[in-house]
């Protein structure tokens, strides 16, 4: 939200305080100001200067040549473009150094002809253009004068308001709480009371959507540009004024954060009825768009049932005020948040409206900016208003008086704030004590609730700084939540050690990015979670797995131009099981994925790119004392897919992108990607290693080539030779592999997979009929255990 401090000033006085005080002032308090801007003339090198000469530019048709006096006792040469003016015009004259937001004005050439400064328009040094062209100014302007000093300026502060304080989205609600932290008073605001009467000019059927509803009838009104004043306010903060009714709602908006809405009344037949829309009703907006309602949509309607507006959201096309209209119907409502608020998500229209309403208004501010703009309107639009407001239902009480427990106060602070003190505090921000010792809380800050909030609020005024720190920090026992950070903590560090960059990707997924899915047990219809009312078709699915964010990443750097990616993250998957049956299931995974060369380019080698074998060797490094396997499994959307068992239990998800997959994200590589059981991944991480002395003896190998089935997977060999309990065997490894599709050297069925085989005693060396005796008795349980043929 924008907030003007000219704006700001008419309710509070801001005297001797810089932009950069108010904005620590408020940062510290809890409202963070994201930006500070300056809006007017902002160098003192823009001068008022008057036109003597005006001729054409030699060589262009466009041009001309203009001397102009700036009070610098010559007349200074500048080529201009514009049209819009004579000879004896006083214009803004931009001198050599001048900055017009980061564009500084030096001395140039324009076609061959000097160009000694430039000749302004309104817009280039920061006001607001009445004409194309140069911006004329009054002819009694003093020549040589900085503009500066001739217009006001204005600073804006560009304020983020959490949504559990509606009350500071207004410039009034603003005031009020620098009046607060500044400890000066509030001005007040002088608005005239009216009687309010339940006519029967409105009616509530949809009272859960809207509880309160309030309209004035205003007649021979006359629709008309804004007074300058008004057109200043709003374009102050970014508004565009389109006529006095208008700006009028606009205004009072952004003054007590109140949204209003003015129907034109001879388009309104009968009465206002407030109702909930019909199932597929159709609505044409202020936007120009057509809308599809619900049952749950909150509409206004006249009696012969047309909408004329969403309730809370928007305003509808027919029924706005234009030109031509005299008589108009001014409503003030409040309608509940969380209807509000997901009729906007639905329908994906956002208004200013609509993000104050979705957070809750003042209920007692309804009718005060109902009376202002009524006031405002009778002054700048003429007219007549009907004595009463018509009203309908009853404004909802969304507070109650709280309880302020004094020791837990003292306990929190360390009784570094006196109870005096505490009660001024509260009553700056606007609270009374009653007669039982409670607080009574203003309608316009629902958010204190409970003691606590009342605690929060008189540190947040008096400042977190000013709380003395009375204790150092204390020991601790370390838990569960410890043990998996520092865990999590050394994962991150191999992997980081082995070349890996780590993401942080959204939750939340697009349907398309479901295929991409990698998750440790297979998806079925309904195991998806969908958000109910999404921001956007990006964001409708949480997500399964780290899978899709970690190819997104990957395909946003292939289209940087990166050759290579080593990628991870961790972090929460989400899903349900069984169909639905097993619901809103949350686990935290670690994905890895790797593509293009396995090592940077060099000069004394040639890269090769990696391989699956790459990828299992970067997961066995993590848990460096568990044996790693890959064990064969169809994945959905890969080309390759595999079980990560490690130490005998299934510990994730191994997959290589299909190549048509791997062509949308324009990658030159094969993609791999793992999914990993985080949980598990951190007790076997966290296994201590056994160390053992070095080997005082030699040891002994032995290789030996066996033909086996072509479909037995090599992990089913390392099965066996990894639970032989022959003394003597101290390691193997596959060191060949052979076949032949052909059939000519090998049966095309049969492979030929060679492995050395080492022996070793940890207290003599050994004879070779020891050596050959083992040797002897592992082949026989190769043997027995598995189809194979020794060559």
């Amino acid at each position: 939200m924008n907030v003007s401090l000219n704006w700001l000033s008419t309710h509070v006085d801001l005297k001797g305080k810089s932009p950069e005080e108010l904005d620590k002032l408020l940062t510290f308090a809890g409202v963070e100001v994201e930006d500070i801007k300056t809006t007017g003339v902002s160098s003192d090198k823009i001068v008022v200067a008057q036109i003597k000469e005006a001729v054409q530019h030699p060589n262009a048709d466009k041009l001309k040549v203009t001397q102009v006096d700036a009070g610098e006792g010559q007349l200074r040469q500048i080529v201009c473009g514009a049209k819009n003016y004579k000879v004896g015009d006083k214009v803004p004259c931009c001198l050599p150094g001048a900055d017009l937001g980061g564009f500084v004005i030096g001395e140039t050439k324009m076609r061959g002809v000097e160009s000694r400064g430039m000749l302004a328009a309104a817009s280039e040094i920061g006001l607001t253009d009445e004409e194309d062209g140069l911006m004329i100014l009054p002819a009694d302007f003093e020549i040589g004068k900085p503009v500066k000093e001739l217009f006001d300026h204005d600073v804006l502060l560009e304020v983020e308001v959490t949504p559990n304080r509606p009350d500071l989205l207004s410039h009034y609600g603003m005031a009020r709480e620098m009046a607060t932290l500044l400890e000066v008073p509030l001005k007040s605001l002088e608005i005239p009371a009216r009687n309010a009467s339940k006519a029967e000019g409105v009616s509530i059927i949809a009272e859960d959507n809207c509880p309160l509803y309030t309209a004035v009838r205003i007649t021979g009104v006359k629709v008309a540009e804004s007074p300058a004043w008004l057109k200043e306010r709003l374009e102050a903060i970014g508004l565009r004024p389109i006529n006095n009714i208008v700006d009028i709602t606009n205004f009072v908006l952004h003054e007590l954060g109140q949204p209003l809405h003015a129907f034109d009344a001879a388009k309104v037949s009968g009465s206002i009825v407030v109702r909930t829309a019909n199932e597929g009703e159709k609505f044409h907006a202020l936007d120009d768009g057509t809308y599809e309602l619900t049952t749950d949509d909150c509409v206004i309607s006249d009696e012969s049932g047309k909408a004329l507006a969403l309730g809370g959201v928007m305003g509808g096309a027919d029924s706005g005020v234009t030109e031509g209209t005299t008589d108009i119907l001014l409503e003030s409502a409040y309608f509940t948040p969380s209807r509000i608020r997901r009729t906007s998500r639905r329908t994906a229209l956002m208004s200013d409206s609509s993000y104050r309403f979705e957070r809750g208004v003042d209920p007692a501010g309804i009718s005060k900016a109902s009376a202002l703009a009524v006031k405002l309107i009778l002054e700048l639009a003429g007219g007549t208003a009907e004595t009463e407001t018509m009203t309908a239902g009853e404004a909802p009480v969304l507070t109650q008086p709280v309880a302020l427990d004094l020791s837990r106060l003292d306990q929190l602070t360390g009784a570094s704030i006196s109870h005096d003190e505490a009660a001024t505090i509260l009553t700056r921000l606007g609270l009374s004590q009653t007669a039982d010792g409670t607080w009574s809380v203003p309608s316009f800050r629902a958010d204190l609730q409970r003691h606590i909030d009342l605690v929060e609020e008189i540190v947040r005024v008096k400042g977190l700084d000013a709380i003395p720190s009375r204790l150092r920090g204390t020991f601790v026992p370390s838990s569960i939540i410890d043990h998996a950070y520092d865990a999590d903590m050394r994962l991150r560090e191999r992997l980081a050690g082995l070349g890996f960059h780590e993401c942080q990707t959204i939750k939340l997924i697009a349907d398309a990015q479901v295929a991409d899915a990698l998750p440790l047990k297979r998806l079925i219809d309904g195991d998806t979670i969908r958000v109910s009312l999404p921001l956007s078709e990006d964001h409708a699915v949480l997500r399964p797995s780290l899978a899709p964010g970690l190819i997104a990443s990957a395909e946003r750097n292939n289209r940087q131009g990166a050759s290579a990616l080593r990628l991870f993250e961790m972090g929460r998957v989400f899903r349900n099981a069984g169909g639905g049956k097993a619901k809103d299931l949350e686990s935290e995974t670690l994905g890895i994925l790797l593509s293009g060369n396995a090592s940077a380019p060099s000069w004394s080698a040639t890269p090769q790119p990696a391989d699956l074998y790459d990828l299992k060797a970067i997961i066995q490094a993590l848990v460096p004392t568990s044996p790693v396997q890959l064990s064969p499994r169809e994945q959905a959307g890969y080309a390759l897919g595999c079980d990560i068992v490690i130490a005998g239990q299934n510990a994730g998800s191994f997959g290589m992108l299909k190549p048509s997959r791997q062509r949308q994200i324009d990658s030159n590589h094969p993609v791999f990607i793992a999914e990993l059981d985080l949980s598990k991944l951190r007790k076997l991480s966290s296994v201590s290693r056994d160390i053992a002395d070095l080997p005082q003896f030699p040891g002994s190998t032995r290789d030996v080539a066996m033909e086996v089935p072509t479909e037995l997977a090599n992990a089913e060999i390392e099965k066996v030779l990894g639970k032989s309990k022959e003394a003597l065997l101290s390691g193997f490894e596959c060191f060949d592999l052979f076949s032949d599709p052909s059939g000519e050297k090998l049966a095309a069925d049969r492979k030929s997979i060679a492995y050395r085989i080492n022996y070793r005693s940890p207290d003599r060396t050994l004879k070779t009929q020891e050596v050959d005796t083992a040797h002897q008795g592992i082949l026989k349980q190769l043997s027995q255990s598995l189809d194979v043929k020794f060559r």
